[in-house]
Order: C-alpha cells, then sequence, then structure tokens
C-alpha cells in the first residue's frame, strides 16, 4: 500500500521511543510505501488535499534513521492510508487538518478517522463514561471550579486541550492558589478548565493501556518521579512492565464498541487504580515501551487491522 505520515519534523525524533517511527517501520516491513509530510505542508487545492513532502525510508540507527526523497506534491488521495500522527496542542490548526483529510476519507483511510478525532478529544470522550470515571467537572466559572473543590477535596486542575503533562497542577482542598491559577489560564486562552478529584493511586503509576480496533492488545505503568503528580513520560515518568487487569478490561469492554465504530484504531487510555481519565485518540504513544517489556509485536496488529478494512 501507498502510506502518507502526517507528523512532527522526523529529523527530531527519539527512535527508541517514538510511537510513529515504530509504525512506519513496521509498515516499511510489511512492504508497504512511505511519504512523509508535516501538518504545515498540508492544503487544499482546486478541489483535492495535497501535501508537499518527501518519500522516506527508515531505519533503527541512531543520528541516521531517515532517508528522505526530493520534497514533491502529492494528492492525497492516491493513498491508500493516511495517518494523522502530529502531537497536540489540539488548536485550530490541529483542527484544521482533521477537516482536510475529512475530504478524502474513506477513500483514502484517514488513522484515526479524523471527523471522530476533531469530536472527541482525550479530556472529552471520557465523559460518555461517567460510570468510569472519577469526579469530573469542564468549568470556566471560578464559582464552579470552587464548588467541586469543596465537595471533592484534594482535585488536578489542568487545560482542557493540553498534552504530556503541561500545565498539571495538584491542589489541595485548602491551597489558596486556585483563583491565581485560574487568572493565569485566562490570560492565556477563553477554553475551559478541567478539574478531576485527585487520584492517591497515581503514586502508584499511571497506567497507560492500548486499544487496537477497540480491543486492548496490553499497557505500561508510568510511575511519577518522587515528589511529582505527573507521572507522563515527557516530565520524567518512569515506564515499568504491568498487566491488564479484569478492571482494565471492564473498562475496555464498555468504550471499545465506540472506538470501534468510530474508526479510532490506534488508541491508548489512562487508568489510576480503578478509573479512566483519558482516553487518547490523537496521536497516542507507549508501542515501543509496550514491545520491549511484552515481547509481543503490538504494531503488526494494528497494520492487520488497516490491512483488514483496506481489503
Amino acid at each position: 500500500m501507498k502510506i502518507a505520515v502526517q507528523m512532527d519534523p522526523i529529523a527530531g525524533i527519539d527512535i527508541a521511543a517514538d510511537s510513529t517511527f515504530r509504525i512506519m517501520e513496521e509498515a516499511q516491513a510489511r512492504g508497504h510505501s512511505l511519504f512523509y509530510y508535516t501538518p504545515d505542508k498540508l492544503a487544499y487545492q482546486s478541489g483535492g488535499v495535497t501535501a508537499r513532502g518527501q518519500s522516506v525510508e527508515v531505519r533503527r540507527v541512531k543520528g541516521d534513521h531517515a532517508t528522505l526523497g526530493e520534497m514533491r506534491e502529492v494528492d492525497l488521495s492516491d493513498f491508500d492510508v493516511v495517518w494523522l500522527r502530529q502531537d497536540p496542542p489540539f488548536d485550530m490548526g490541529y483542527i484544521t487538518t482533521t477537516h482536510l483529510l475529512d475530504m478524502i476519507h474513506p477513500q483514502t483511510l484517514v488513522v484515526n478517522d479524523p471527523f471522530w478525532v476533531r469530536n472527541s478529544p482525550e479530556k472529552l470522550l471520557v465523559l460518555r463514561f461517567p460510570e468510569l470515571t472519577p469526579p469530573t467537572t469542564i468549568a470556566r466559572d471560578l464559582e464552579t471550579l470552587r464548588a467541586f473543590r469543596e465537595a471533592h477535596g484534594d482535585m488536578i486542575l489542568k487545560p482542557l486541550y493540553g498534552n504530556g503533562g503541561a500545565g498539571v497542577f495538584k491542589l489541595l482542598k485548602g491551597d489558596g492558589n486556585l483563583s491565581s491559577l485560574h487568572e493565569l489560564f485566562g490570560g492565556i486562552n477563553r477554553e475551559p478548565l478541567i478539574a478531576q478529584k485527585f487520584l492517591p493511586d497515581v503514586s502508584k503509576g499511571d497506567k497507560r493501556v492500548i486499544l487496537v480496533d477497540g480491543e486492548p492488545v496490553g499497557a505500561i505503568n508510568r510511575v511519577p518521579q518522587t515528589g511529582e503528580t505527573r507521572s507522563n513520560m515527557h516530565v520524567g515518568g518512569r515506564a515499568e512492565k504491568v498487566a491488564l487487569t479484569d478492571r482494565d478490561r471492564e473498562i475496555c469492554a464498555a468504550i471499545g464498541p465506540v472506538l470501534r465504530e468510530k474508526g479510532q484504531i490506534f488508541v491508548g487510555i489512562d487508568v489510576i487504580g480503578d478509573w479512566l481519565t483519558e482516553i487518547n485518540v490523537t496521536s497516542p504513544t507507549g508501542l515501543q515501551e509496550l514491545e520491549r517489556f511484552d515481547g509481543v509485536n503490538v504494531t503488526a496488529k494494528i497494520w492487520e487491522a488497516i490491512e483488514a478494512r483496506r481489503a
């Protein structure tokens, strides 16, 4: 198949951890050809969706992991699959790319389905499953946030469309910084904030469960550094091997059919203790860590699901 990958600049990726690199590596091993472009090179022209980019071959050699062809413009409708893999922020630039890719999907299979990526951002899709999530509120109004903390005590406050642990704060029930943080975030954008009841189990780790076409295929545990609330690997969290629990499987059984119906082939969910906190559909990570821990080619399962849909 002809595969196009919309991603952040390939030169700077960490080939030992980057899930997009692993997806490209497996595609190449299966005989598919690869074309790479960055989101700023995506365009609508004369009724079609185009991208300026380069053919690419990847290899697992640090410092020499990609060979790029000449820059050229392509019609993305000529491809079998387009991967939507740039990192958030989930801003209007990101959202615009989903609108453009909508115009070629599903004749060209876009993974994950851009319509539902746009309408199911990580911290909002979980709201469909209140029985699986800790107490949560989404609000811009300061009094609503104060009332939430009064009702639930210690809480986590974070940007609604943030990623990688950026801007995540733990506020104790008596913490006097809620108003200041509300003012700080309000000066940055006009978006609401998300508040969740603090889960002490985060000290044992924030589990990333990977689902392929709605089915769980494994998990890694991300353990925060001492004195840190956030377990994201971007901010120093440590990945460790972990098994799926009965509760993890119960959560996946509840959300899996929705993910499958909405064309979300590669998804990573976050579970703290017994609670689902996020459903990551934009650019989930964790593939390489999971494969190293479990010795299973999970990326092959992703491509098998894609190949089955194309067939």
